[in-house]
């Protein structure tokens, strides 16, 4: 994390909120809190953070819709910490863009090394992806074509970053699913398939396109 990077806690129970703290700041991180909503908002306004640990059940609505909200524009990591542990919350978590999700009670440690975990992946990915004309700018989640937005939805920019992470390569549409979704892909499902057409047509002047590869996946090339 550079040294103007914090992160932000967003949590309503003030005992969590010290414990988390506290055991970060002792690594070195630089942290805001947030007690509800509306805070959080208003921090990340200003300047957005590195990385959110935050909560679902707060006072003033649900962290989900606040994580759906910032999906539409950002793809800052959100590690999700709640009570809220049975499967299909974990799945509705990482569904609604969540990157990881540990559910209380946990152990400090433990907590502690998902936010260092997660902070590593999110410094793999580079602040700009190019590709010819294509620019992907990775913590808006937007896509432009000489400079011209795109129009993609956020899981259409993220498979299109994955494709532009990935040259020369066929990706399965289960590893696809997992690294967009968050989750392993159930079944026969075409949710993939259809944001997979969509893409495909909005890069239809871009001389880009994604071809089938039957029984393999999808690879990105020139046409």
């Amino acid at each position: 994390m550079s040294n103007n990077g914090y992160l932000l806690l967003v949590e309503d129970e003030p005992l969590v909120q010290a414990n988390n703290k506290k055991i970060l700041e002792r690594r070195g991180y630089s942290i805001r809190q947030a007690y509800t909503l509306a805070e959080a908002r208003t921090i990340i306004t200003g300047e957005p953070p590195s990385a959110i640990v935050l909560d679902i059940l707060l006072p003033d609505g649900s962290g989900l819709d606040f994580l759906y909200e910032l999906r539409q524009t950002s793809n800052i990591p959100v590690l999700m910490l709640t009570a809220m542990g049975t499967p299909q919350d974990i799945v509705k978590g990482l569904e609604t863009g969540g990157d990881d999700y540990l559910t209380k009670p946990y152990e400090l440690p433990v907590f502690l090394m998902r936010v260092q975990a997660l902070l590593r992946r999110a410094s793999l990915i580079p602040e700009t992806l190019r590709v010819g004309p294509i620019r992907i700018d990775t913590a808006s989640n937007k896509a432009y074509f000489n400079d011209d937005d795109m129009g993609l939805s956020p899981k259409e920019s993220s498979l299109l970053q994955q494709f532009i992470q990935n040259p020369d390569k066929i990706l399965s549409a289960e590893y696809l699913y997992e690294k967009v979704w968050g989750q392993k892909m159930p079944g026969e499902d075409k949710t993939l398939k259809v944001a997979i057409s969509k893409l495909r047509t909005k890069l239809t002047d871009s001389d880009y396109t994604i071809t089938s590869s039957r029984g393999e996946g999808y690879y990105f090339e020139m046409m």
